[in-house]
């Protein structure tokens, strides 16, 4: 983390160190640089209170493999905006080696178009769903009403003191789509 992460997410750089594994599929050459990945990730962390070390892997993918991995682990034939693959709070490694949080994937095709659909810069699209992710990996859900308020309490939170506009201040979902809203 840098002086620079370390005002935008509010954290000092001796207390968290988040490493993020950026694997593109395919031949998606319209994606943020890893270091805006790692910056996301850092700043759901702060706000989830993670101190240490930590580590994510983020795969990105076409719509072919999204739709793949979408219908194989949720029964959803479709691709989807960003699918969480936490790993269990119990999984531990040997001391001194960063905790993995678990896999984030992201669809790049589907955040470029979600991004053209509610008028927003990609970037922002991409942070706010990258955000989503780790929230998820972090134990945030919103399955249920007072969780998807907590949790978009936390993606306002974190988008806001990255710089970003406030990602629900015109909720492109209805709130029973909410859930279903690629996480």
């Amino acid at each position: 983390m840098t002086a620079n992460d370390s005002a935008a997410t509010g954290v000092a750089a001796d207390r968290l160190s988040v490493e993020v594994a950026v694997e593109v599929s395919g031949d998606d050459d319209e994606v943020p640089k890893p270091e805006a990945f790692r910056r996301w990730v850092t700043a759901a962390c702060v706000e989830a209170g993670l101190e240490g070390a930590a580590e994510v892997s983020l795969l990105l993918v076409d719509v072919a493999r999204g739709a793949a991995l979408n219908r194989e682990y949720r029964g959803r034939d479709r691709a989807t905006n960003v699918l969480s693959f936490p790993l269990p709070a119990e999984f531990r490694l040997p001391p001194g080696l960063p905790r993995p949080l678990g896999e984030l994937v992201l669809c790049g095709p589907v955040v470029r178009a979600e991004a053209a659909e509610y008028g927003l810069p990609a970037t922002a699209r991409w942070a706010h769903l990258t955000v989503h992710g780790a929230l998820h990996l972090l134990g945030h859900d919103h399955e249920a009403e007072a969780e998807r308020v907590r949790m978009e309490a936390a993606e306002r939170a974190v988008l806001l003191r990255l710089g970003f506009a406030d990602p629900w201040f015109a909720d492109p979902w209805p709130v029973a789509e909410s859930a279903q809203a690629g996480a």
